[in-house]
């Protein structure tokens, strides 16, 4: 910012830098006004899904995937459930809407994490996980991009899936070499 408005004053364009500012901060907050509704309606529905149950019965079905990638934590255990409700808010492509659930995954994950000053291999995981992010339907970037313009939102998903999948599968890959590597010393 600095570099900005040296540049600005040397080259005579204070106003331009200006103006810019400010139609900068007002776009900002109309994408803010436009995307909230968004974030609280999906937000509130994973809150039922939770409450109603879904989120158990999730935790049941990715099971298999859930104890390969987090096997320090019970199915029905609170830190399990969080994870399950963070990765399908993830899928639905609301990472917003995920983030509380990262937050309450991690809380519990550490709860049951016998050195407090080191994240486990499963935390490792799950933020590997989330970094990957791998969305099926990736909803606020479709609200992005039909709001400037794009007259197809949805037509970079393939390209989005490819790019997820071969980045979330060799974060798992290297997350699980590095984790043998470590229990080996």
């Amino acid at each position: 910012m600095l570099i900005s408005i040296i540049c600005a004053a040397v080259t005579g364009r204070m106003e331009e830098l200006s103006n810019s500012v400010l139609s900068g901060a007002s776009e900002a907050v109309s994408l803010i006004i436009s995307t909230i509704g968004m974030m609280c309606l999906w937000t509130g529905l994973m809150k039922i899904a939770d409450k109603g149950g879904i989120t158990s019965f999730l935790s049941k079905l990715f099971s298999p995937i859930l104890k390969f990638l987090f096997p320090e934590y019970p199915i029905n255990s609170p830190a399990s459930k969080a994870i399950c409700m963070n990765i399908t808010a993830n899928l639905l492509g609301l990472g917003n809407a995920a983030t509380p659930f990262g937050i309450t995954a991690m809380k519990e994950m550490q709860k049951l994490n016998n050195n407090s000053h080191t994240a486990n291999n499963s935390m490792v995981m799950f933020v590997v996980i989330n970094t990957a992010s791998l969305q099926v339907i990736p909803a606020f970037l479709a609200i992005l991009r039909q709001k400037y313009g794009s007259i197809a939102p949805f037509d970079i998903l393939p390209s989005m899936w490819i790019t997820a999948i071969i980045s979330l599968t060799v974060g798992i890959i290297a997350a699980k070499i590095f984790e043998r590597m470590c229990d080996k010393y």
